[in-house]
């Protein structure tokens, strides 16, 4: 069996933006599994988002106040099909990204992070796969707002990149 999945992070709703793209919005719809690496900043949107996801997984990251506490972890862990996830907001300076979060999560296969609004896929020499949606709202230095979407299928994890050019 095929999962469907969304990856996002830093949303930063409503500072950011008024709302979440309407083709994120189609993505979010369609996937089996939406997987969100915090920097919400509104409960709105996590209530909106997890509410439309047939199957969701979030963190909170280091904008999100005291209300998310209760609601969101600093670290979640799934299954998707044979594959191990984890996901976390921060993961520190680009360099040394693999080395220092193969040492950290030894016991999964893809980590899922945010923070910086920078898109990411890389794979550790350990073999862990290391994934950064970006932005959909506030890309900063980045060219276009982005999200990921793919499927898992056993252990066969197949990324795209959706990148949204600025209106």
């Amino acid at each position: 069996m095929t999962t469907s999945f969304v990856l996002l992070s830093d949303t930063h709703l409503p500072k950011r933006a008024k709302d979440l793209p309407p083709g994120l919005w189609a993505d979010i719809d369609a996937a089996d599994l939406v997987v969100h690496a915090g920097d919400w900043v509104d409960l709105a949107t996590l209530d909106a988002v997890s509410g439309r996801a047939r199957r969701f997984v979030g963190v909170r990251g280091n904008n999100d106040g005291p209300e998310f506490d209760d609601r969101l972890p600093l670290v979640a862990r799934c299954a998707v099909e044979d594959l191990r996830f984890a996901v976390v907001h921060e993961t520190g300076a680009a360099t040394g990204r693999e080395r220092r979060t193969a040492a950290a999560y030894p016991d999964v296969d893809v980590l899922v992070f945010g923070h910086s609004h920078i898109p990411w896929d890389t794979v550790a020499d350990s073999g862990l796969r290391l994934l950064n949606p970006g932005s959909p709202t506030d890309r900063r230095r980045q060219p276009d707002h982005t999200w990921m979407r793919g499927t898992v299928d056993g252990r066969d994890l197949h990324v795209e990149l959706v990148r949204l050019p600025p209106r």
